[in-house]
């Protein structure tokens, strides 16, 4: 069957080029079916444009189709602190769960697709399909996981080993999703970066030049190559972040 474009509001559970990282793979294709009538597919989100607003009421989680999403939230000093990036493919918006309101908010690094999964129905729809309650579990523990190791991440390590660190997480994020682990596009900006990892800007870049001259990346850009898989291993010096 021919996939649809990924923006488009056409597209359903069935054809969608990421279903085999959002859905659990136990599931028929009539169940599949049954979740596909809950999700709601809005129009492309245009960069800069928020998915929810810390704050929010909690009412779903979000899948993205196409694109990239960045969280953060705001503390009291009005300085932003950005708490995640997400790919194709990837699960955000469990932020809410706890409290019943949205601890971040979500905005749009470029223009992405979102499905919006109301979880109310989603949690009805585990009762028949026990395999899909699972596999949300499994999808809230690997965020648990996935932040415990970053605050051992920022911590722990120099800058140098941060950035390799999470260079090595994002091309196994991209592996995962059958795209070349050595070529791929930064959809997050150098300022981005930085306040994810804990780092000024002048010092991610001065690590990216550092890195290139080394022969481990060739970076133009945002364009990201990797030149030396183990040479970036090793600079890293530490457990890559798990996939999401």
């Amino acid at each position: 069957m021919s996939q649809q474009c990924p923006h488009s509001t056409e597209a359903t559970c069935r054809d969608c080029r990421m279903n085999s990282l959002c859905l659990p793979i136990a599931l028929e294709l009539d169940e599949v079916d049954l979740l596909n009538d809950i999700v709601q597919r809005g129009h492309p989100l245009h960069k800069d444009h928020s998915a929810y607003n810390c704050g929010d009421e909690f009412r779903s989680v979000y899948a993205v189709r196409s694109g990239a999403i960045k969280t953060y939230n705001v503390n009291d000093q009005g300085i932003e602190q950005v708490t995640g990036f997400y790919l194709p493919g990837e699960i955000f918006g469990m932020d809410g769960i706890a409290h019943n309101q949205h601890i971040n908010s979500a905005v749009a690094l470029e223009t992405a697709a979102i499905c919006e999964i109301p979880f109310g129905r989603m949690e009805e729809l585990s009762i028949t399909l026990p395999s899909l309650q699972r596999h949300f579990f499994k999808l809230m523990s690997r965020e648990i996981t996935y932040d415990q190791r970053l605050i051992t991440l920022l911590s722990k390590n120099s800058a140098e080993e941060r950035i390799a660190t999470l260079l090595l997480n994002l091309s196994a994020r991209n592996a995962k999703r059958k795209l070349s682990n050595v070529r791929f596009r930064l959809p997050m900006s150098r300022a981005d970066i930085g306040n994810y990892l804990g780092l000024t800007v002048e010092t991610v870049s001065r690590v990216f030049t550092g890195l290139q001259k080394q022969a481990i990346l060739d970076v133009d850009k945002k364009e990201i190559e990797i030149l030396d898989i183990p040479g970036l291993q090793q600079l890293a010096n530490t457990e890559v972040l798990s996939t999401r």
